[in-house]
């Protein structure tokens, strides 16, 4: 018994001494468990070390400043913290996996597992703990805001209620104003009913007159009938003729018109022609002139050579 107890402990070391090596051999392509990019190793740091490692590659600090100090969003933070948290996570499910797989190479497996499914299940917690904290921040941000955005609302309601109250009180009187004329429109239109009544009567009485001359005169209805209509027919070819009249003589106004320019251009353009012929004459006489003056100045100039020819 003794002798199997040593061996058992024997084995053991040599099974934990391998261990490492095995690890380290471990990729994420041999394993079950997909390495994320940018994930530490197996035997990387704890959750802070991990936020430490995110807030220097740029990330943003539990004060919600980035590491040069100045402020960033609240959203942004959120973002950032989130971000943290969700690489956490997919670091602890790795480190598990990871050790999962080692422990089928130990002796021991199943004491194996439930350690690193302990490990796992606290730092599980300790990011469960975290997300719930990072969640109710992000509830009571929201519910500022929203608290924000109300009362900036009410200040908007409060600051135009002046206004609002004086367009209300010009539409109630502009309502009114229109309720009154309406009122006032159907008092004059009922005033006016037995103005329009007697007028009617009037017209039929003018009609039933008109109809018994038109009986005493031997006119029948049918013969009233043909003379209204052969006068509204003379009516209508007298405004047809007094139409074209006026379109005649529209026309032979625009002609007048018309021919008042042609006229005028003509008479424009005769003037041009005559103070050009006037020029081209004024300027053939002065050229006549000059030629003439030319020719008497050499004329004597030959007469003053030949005097003194003569004199020599």
């Amino acid at each position: 018994m003794l002798v199997a107890s040593c061996a058992s402990c024997v084995l053991a070391a040599a099974l934990a001494a391998s261990t490492p090596a095995a690890a380290q051999s471990i990729t994420p392509a041999s394993s079950n468990v997909a390495r994320p990019a940018g994930a530490l190793a197996p035997a990387a740091a704890s959750g802070g070390e991990a936020a430490s490692v995110t807030n220097a590659q740029g990330g943003t600090t539990g004060d919600g400043t980035d590491n040069a100090g100045n402020a960033v969003p609240q959203e942004s933070a959120f973002d950032a913290r989130q971000k943290v948290l969700d690489q956490r996570t997919e670091e602890n499910n790795y480190r598990y996996g990871v050790a999962e797989h080692d422990c089928y190479s130990k002796f021991f497996v199943n004491y194996c597992l439930n350690k690193a499914r302990d490990n796992m299940r606290s730092v599980q917690a300790d990011i469960r703990k975290e997300q719930l904290a990072l969640d109710g921040e992000q509830r009571a941000q929201r519910a500022r805001t929203r608290d924000e955005q109300a009362a900036f609302k009410r200040a908007q309601d409060e600051a135009s209620a002046p206004q609002r109250a004086a367009e209300d009180a010009r539409n109630a009187q502009a309502y009114e104003d229109k309720q009154r004329q309406h009122q006032l429109d159907q008092a004059q239109r009922a005033a006016e009913a037995p103005q329009r009544s007697a007028n009617e009567q009037a017209y039929q009485e003018k009609q039933r007159q008109h109809a018994l001359d038109q009986a005493q005169r031997g006119v029948s209805p049918s013969q009233a009938a043909a003379n209204q209509q052969a006068y509204d027919q003379k009516q209508a070819d007298f405004q047809r003729k007094l139409d074209e009249a006026r379109a005649q003589g529209a026309q032979k106004a625009q002609e007048r018109v018309q021919k008042q320019q042609t006229f005028e251009k003509k008479q424009a353009d005769a003037a041009q022609h005559k103070a050009d012929v006037e020029a081209r004459q004024k300027q053939a006489a002065e050229k006549a002139e000059q030629k003439r003056q030319d020719a008497l100045k050499q004329q004597q100039l030959e007469e003053q050579q030949k005097q003194q020819q003569e004199q020599q």
